[in-house]
């Protein structure tokens, strides 16, 4: 065994010694094949503490930001599921499935005929020789004959719902008399030319005409004739549309 000793080199060494330190795990770790090497001078070619040290920082740190992208990667895969369920859960129902979907079209607002006539300035209420509801009129009229040219008083039925109007011997509506449809009136107008034959009372005669033949009515008042004309040119404007 030898003993050497002095400056920065100088080391305690022999075959026993020497054997002892390649054992040693530090020793490899610092030297490793490059100390085996130096076995029997310096140990100049191993790796020094300090270069050591910088390597594993450098790994460590190199460790470090590879955990770092990949905790930015799973953050942000996890922010674009999330924003992904927050869309597919504001989406109205019809919009989630692929199953066709049958568009409705708006109804129509419903039509009441008192109403309409109310709005039109006319006193209802006051005008006993016209019944009116929410779909229907009724009252006497006297109409003109169609082949013979007489007048007959009639119980006239303007019903919206079965879109006709339609004329009776009475009023019990026992004996239908004939009948005019919605889709067959053309106009409605005020007999200003005195057009029907000898009216019993020009001035409160009215028309309706279809696509084959004119209707002549007399009605039992001013207020009456206003209400009648107006309610059956519903009819002629409804037909219009269609």
């Amino acid at each position: 065994m030898q003993l050497s000793g002095g400056g920065s080199g100088s080391y305690v060494g022999g075959t026993g010694l020497q054997y002892s330190r390649l054992n040693n795990p530090l020793f490899q770790l610092l030297g490793g094949q490059g100390a085996m090497s130096q076995l029997g001078g310096t140990t100049q070619g191993a790796y020094s503490l300090g270069n050591c040290v910088t390597t594993l920082a450098e790994m460590e740190r190199k460790v470090r930001e590879a955990m770092a992208e990949r905790e930015r990667l799973l953050q942000e895969r996890e922010a674009k599921r999330a924003a992904e369920e927050a869309r597919r859960m504001e989406l109205p129902p019809s919009a989630k499935t692929s199953d066709p979907v049958e568009i409705q079209e708006p109804k129509p607002a419903v039509f009441d005929l008192r109403k309409h006539l109310e709005a039109s300035g006319h006193s209802v209420d006051t005008c006993p020789q016209v019944r009116v509801s929410n779909k229907a009129c009724k009252g006497y009229l006297v109409k003109m004959g169609g082949r013979i040219k007489t007048w007959k008083k009639r119980w006239f039925t303007f019903d919206r719902q079965k879109r006709l109007l339609a004329y009776y011997a009475d009023k019990e509506e026992t004996k239908l008399k004939g009948v005019i449809y919605f889709q067959a009136i053309e106009e409605v107008y005020y007999d200003h030319l005195r057009s029907a034959f000898k009216s019993p009372n020009p001035k409160l005669t009215f028309c309706v005409k279809t696509y084959d033949r004119l209707f002549c009515m007399v009605a039992p008042s001013p207020e009456a004739m206003r209400i009648w004309i107006d309610a059956i040119v519903t009819a002629a404007e409804e037909n219009a549309r269609y």
